[in-house]
This record gives C-alpha cells, structure tokens and sequence, in this order.
C-alpha cells in the first residue's frame, strides 16, 4: 500500500493527516498551537516559526507512528495554511520574521497608503481582487518602519504552507492560491505583480518562483523527522481553494458554502473575470489553472454559535453529554418546529462582505419579547442558524451580479453542515439543492490530492477529485419557505444598515473592523 501525506497549518493548529490513494484516511496528528502579541504592538499575531516547527515535525512523526507503516510507502506529501500569513527570509533561506493571518499590526500604514496613494487600493484590487485588510504590503511597509534591520536582510516571501515544504525540501517557491491572498499579485496571469511593491517603495526583488499547485517541488532533505528521503515534496495550496479541491468544486460555475468558525461562499470563475467595481467580493486564484473563486465571507458564524451555546445552552450541553450525543443536535431537535422567521427574531452580528469598507454592528438580538413560550434559546438557536444562511444568500447574490453566474446546487461542507436543520434552511433560504459531501477532511484531503498529482498517481486535481469525493446527503429546497425568507432577508439588510450607524456614531462597539478603518 502506497501513502500521501498532508500538512495542513490552521489558524490554531497544525495537522499532519496519512491518507491512502484511494482517499481513505488513515491516521492524523494535532496539535495546538498559538502566535505571539509583538510588546507594545497591538492587534499583532507573529509566527512563532521555530516553536511551530517543532510542532510540525511532532506531528508528522506522530502521524506515521499511529499508522503503523514504512515512512519509505509514503510517496508524496503536500501541505496547505491559512492565507494572508506569511514568512519572510534572509538570502540562506533562514526565517527572518512572520505573521499569522489575521495579524491587523499595519493600520496605520493601511491608511498611510490610502492617503499618500490616491486610488492606489482600487487600482491594485482591480488586478490582484484583493484590498489592503489582511494584504502583505501594510506589512512590509510596517516592517520597514519598525525593524529596518530585520526588513534590509529580507531576501524571499513565502505562505506558511510554503514554509513548511521548504523546510522540508530546502526549496523556497509559491503558489497562486495562497500568494494572491498577498495582494501582490495578478488574477489573470497568476503572478507576482512586481510593480505594486516597488511603486510603494517595497523591496521588488523578493518574489520566488511561483508553480502551480501539484507541481513537484523535490524531496524529503529535512531532518528530524521519520519521512524518508525518497518522499516526494510537492506544492500545495490555500486552506480554502484546496478544500474546495477535497470537496470536489474544480469546475467553473461550481458553488462551495465551506461551514467553519468563518463562514466562506465561494464560486469558481475564470481567470480572466475583472473584479467588480464595488469592491464587495473578494477574488483569490484558486488551485485549478485558469480558475479564480470569487468569495464572500461571514464573520464568526461558527464561533457565535459556539458562545451562544457555552453561554445559553448549559442545561442541553448537560443533556447531551448524558445522553451522548452532539450539543447541536439537540439544540436542532428542540428548535426543529419553530416556524419560518423564528418569530420575528433579528441576529446582528457578521455583516454581508463589504470587502472595501470591511466592518460589522455591534453583536446583539433585535425583536426579543417576553413570550417566553416563543422567545427562548431555541428560537435565538434557529434565528442564528437562519442568519448565517441569509448573510450567504445575500454574498452570493453579490456574486451573481458580477459574474453572470448561475447555480442550482451548492456543496456544504464543514462542520455547520452536520446539522441537519441547518442545511434543509440553507436550502430554503438560497432555492439550492445542498450536496453535503462525505469527507469530514476536506482541505486535507485537496493537499493529498496535490501531493498524488505531484506524484502521478493522479492525472489532474479534476480528476483526483472526481475518483475520491463521494456524497452522502441532498437537502431540496421548499420554495413556500423560499420566498418568506426573500423578504426576511430585506428585513434584516435594512436593521442592519442602521446598527452600523450607531457605531458610526460612537455608540456601540463594532464587532470588528479592518486594519485603517
């Protein structure tokens, strides 16, 4: 038996998953892992990158001893990260300096761009489908200011994926699903944009090679780890863009809602679609060649859920652990009956995606009342779960209007996907089929299908994707219910417009903003 190996760095964790080249999986290895405040910088994340290896290593050598088998089986690995977060190096190769992805350090120069640089965001955006929220150039640009001698030895950029396959190869290069998250970087060509860094006076000269994802990079040469040097290193790509390769959405027109702590709606486009001019949606590279995906994202669904339950639901948490069963699944058996609407109960919390003025109301419930026959937890519970399909809709809808796109089915994965009255309301408030795949691992699985490609074990992601995901549920929409929630939907838009006034007037507290707002 012959193996593939993925290494997949998350936000609060990293992972080393054995798969099989029939898809199965075979073993897995996790551990947690935390970025660094910088003192007295706020809002920073920095990669802790020799911690993390250590991390990594644990993991891999872990994952290979809890399978049992002979490291020389494992033919080929890739690796997949969060996107935005990066590692920077001097001329041997060596870490200089990281962040995580959410790190929001560079307001100031976000805003220093914007003022200095008149359209100089609208103009990068129309080529890279990318602002300068989470970008690397308020970074680097940070960087400059704050560390000029770490930022003069600065030599090579990669993603946190990249990093750990050049850890593991000795090889520094890229790929267009992650890097483009960078924002320096071109949609159409799948590229470096080498001039947007210079003409914002930002080292040009510290671009690597950009492959496609699958392509093989070399071998295992690292050591530390129980991979043999006959282990086949091949790029990967972002979590998200992989993920959607493990859930089978390599084709144009196919449409993913991908259910985690964020909630990501994505669409597969062409390269060559321009940007919208609204800056509402973000556009990344996806991992397929001459494919973009353009992508809504709402905040915190999954984490809101969470708190709701740790903070509301501890008599249900109680029942399900008696009865040994999910939290959630209760909580869907008790709000099950409650009808359409959840009697007029308005969630606020993530906003739609408004990529070019990114910002959210202040976290609250509108419309409670004090029947607690009808206003209850499992009336918030189902109000929660419909917010978080109507904010979709709504991205989606935004993605439609640009693309001309049009769709009849969705992928749901994720763990919100578990749920099944959560995915029979996203059917009813999209007009969707809803396709829940049977993969519980996702983006592990699109970064062992990079590293078969890589190895020739499969001739395409198309077509690795088309031999392993497999379905196991489809929920039909009933369009009665359909068309109340189109007018729900209008009700919320217009309550929620006006609790972002009351943070433009200093009265509430936004749930978050981007980094220059």
């Amino acid at each position: 038996m012959k193996y593939l190996l993925a290494i997949d760095a998350g936000t609060g964790s990293i992972r080393a998953v054995l798969f099989d080249t029939k898809g199965n999986q075979i073993s897995v290895s996790q551990q947690e892992w935390t970025h660094l405040e910088e003192p007295n910088v706020p809002n920073s994340m920095s990669f802790d990158f020799k911690t993390n290896w250590t991390l990594t290593l644990n993991c891999i050598n872990e994952a290979i001893k809890k399978a049992n088998i002979n490291a020389n089986d494992i033919v080929a690995l890739s690796a997949t990260s969060m996107r935005e977060g990066i590692v920077l190096y001097d001329k041997e190769g060596r870490e200089l300096w990281g962040v995580a992805n959410v790190d929001a350090r560079a307001d100031k120069e976000v805003r220093y761009l914007k003022e200095h640089f008149a359209g100089i965001e609208e103009e990068f955006y129309a080529q890279s489908g990318q602002t300068f929220a989470l970008g690397a150039l308020p970074r680097l640009l940070w960087l400059k200011n704050n560390h000029a001698t770490i930022y003069e030895k600065v030599a090579s950029i990669s993603m946190i994926g990249d990093w750990i396959l050049a850890r593991l190869s000795g090889v520094i290069a890229v790929e267009p699903s992650n890097a483009g998250t960078t924002g320096i970087f071109s949609l159409e060509k799948r590229v470096w944009a080498y001039d947007m860094a210079s003409k914002v006076g930002i080292k040009s000269d510290i671009f690597p090679a950009v492959l496609e994802t699958g392509t093989l990079i070399g071998n295992v040469t690292c050591k530390g780890s129980l991979l043999s040097a006959n282990t086949k290193v091949v790029m990967g790509g972002g979590d998200v863009q992989l993920g959607s390769a493990g859930l089978g959405v390599v084709e144009l027109g196919d449409v993913a809602i991908l259910g985690g702590s964020f909630w990501q709606q994505v669409v597969n486009i062409p390269s060559i679609t321009k940007p919208p001019r609204d800056i509402n949606i973000r556009i990344n590279p996806h991992v397929i060649p001459n494919q973009s995906q353009a992508e809504g994202i709402t905040f915190f669904s999954g984490l809101v859920m969470r708190w709701f339950r740790d903070a509301f639901c501890e008599l249900e948490k109680l029942e399900a652990q008696e009865k040994d069963i999910d939290a959630y699944a209760l909580l869907e058996k008790k709000a099950k009956d409650i009808p359409v609407g959840s009697y007029g109960i308005i969630p606020i919390f993530s906003d739609s995606m408004k990529y070019g003025k990114w910002y959210h109301a202040s976290p609250s419930f509108l419309n409670l009342n004090l029947e607690s026959a009808t206003c209850n937890r499992f009336s918030m519970f189902k109000a929660l779960q419909e917010n978080a399909c109507i904010i979709s809709s709504i991205n989606l809808e935004k993605i439609k209007s640009f693309t001309g796109i049009e769709f009849s089915e969705i992928v749901f994965a994720g763990g919100a996907s578990k749920g099944a009255l959560w995915s029979q309301t996203l059917a009813d408030v999209t007009g969707c089929t809803i396709k829940i795949p049977q993969v519980t691992e996702a983006t592990a699985l699109g970064a062992a299908m990079a590293a078969g490609v890589g190895a020739g074990i499969y001739e395409s992601l198309q077509s690795a994707a088309k031999e392993l995901v497999k379905w196991d549920k489809k929920y039909t929409p009933n369009l009665h219910n359909h068309l109340l929630y189109k007018e729900i939907k209008k009700k919320w838009q217009a309550a929620y417009a006006k609790q972002l006034e009351l943070v433009d007037e200093n009265i509430t507290n936004s749930m978050w903003k981007a980094p220059g707002l």
